[in-house]
């Protein structure tokens, strides 16, 4: 497991709450020295300054969208005070925040995303499960992303883990993440949700989704989530081709229960590939 890939998993699943140091460290499995060493020669900054400019940024984005109390922007993202705020922000960025709500224009800023945290081994994949799927109603929080650029798809969990156990309808407390409107150029739409009986009172900014009955190949990710790029990888390159086997035009499948760890990203997390008939 890479220290670095796992610490910035752990930064960008988590950096809205109280996050420390030694927190970052522990997750990673080394100490607090070999994560500082190893982040800086891997990243060119410190791991608590890529966490204050991830916050910041997302600060950031919430005033260019109009929002109407900066301290109340400050205190979500750790400041104590309006003051502390506005001096971070400015060394950052060279702007107050009342400027930037005010211009409402960040193509002004050099804004901090997401680290790539994916590993560069190959794995050799075991084979899935076949299963005929149940119909499911979806429903969570929703982005946009493309194989290329999936950092944010922890931020997005990281937001609909306040909703987990009060989303109305809730079925159980497995999570789905599901991939879903790919197109040529390999860009998706990613929901964190969870089953729901149907979809009357969800809150309005909710994505929801209608997943068919379908036949799955179901392919268990083990270990670190940060590596489920290269389980992506052996499925489309090695077990699909040499299975005989066609994927369905339809939603794929990130299924999590008690075997996974969302504060840590270890342990096992089900990918669900639909396949045609």
């Amino acid at each position: 497991m890479d220290p670095v890939k796992t610490a910035i998993w752990c930064i960008e699943s988590r950096f809205a709450s109280e996050l420390s140091l030694d927190e970052i460290a522990e997750v990673s499995g080394v100490s607090r020295f070999h994560l500082c060493r190893a982040f800086g020669a891997s990243t060119g900054r410190s791991v608590m300054r890529y966490v204050r400019e991830r916050r910041l940024t997302e600060a950031a984005r919430q005033l260019a969208d109009g929002a109407p109390d900066i301290l109340s922007v400050a205190l979500s993202w750790g400041y104590g005070s309006h003051e502390a705020f506005t001096r971070a922000f400015r060394e950052q960025f060279g702007m107050t925040p009342e400027a930037l709500r005010a211009r409402r224009d960040l193509s002004i800023l050099r804004l901090s995303e997401p680290l790539p945290m994916q590993a560069e081994t190959s794995i050799t994949l075991p084979e899935p499960r076949i299963e005929q799927g149940k119909p499911m109603l979806i429903a969570g929080l929703g982005g946009s992303f493309s194989v290329g650029k999936v950092e944010g798809i922890p931020a997005l969990w990281q937001r609909f883990a306040l909703h987990i156990g009060h989303v109305p309808g809730q079925l159980g407390y497995t999570t789905y993440g599901v991939s879903l409107n790919c197109d040529d150029n390999g860009n998706f739409d990613y929901i964190a949700g969870v089953a729901v009986s149907d979809f009357d009172n969800l809150p309005a900014e909710f994505a929801r989704t209608r997943v068919p009955a379908q036949i799955y190949a179901i392919f268990e990710h083990r270990g670190h989530v940060t590596a489920i790029k290269q389980t992506y990888e052996a499925i489309w390159r090695d077990w699909l081709p040499k299975s005989g086997r066609k994927p369905a035009d339809g939603p794929t499948l990130e299924r999590m229960d008690q075997r996974f760890d969302p504060a840590t990203g270890n342990g096992v997390l089900e990918i669900w590939l639909a396949l045609q008939p």
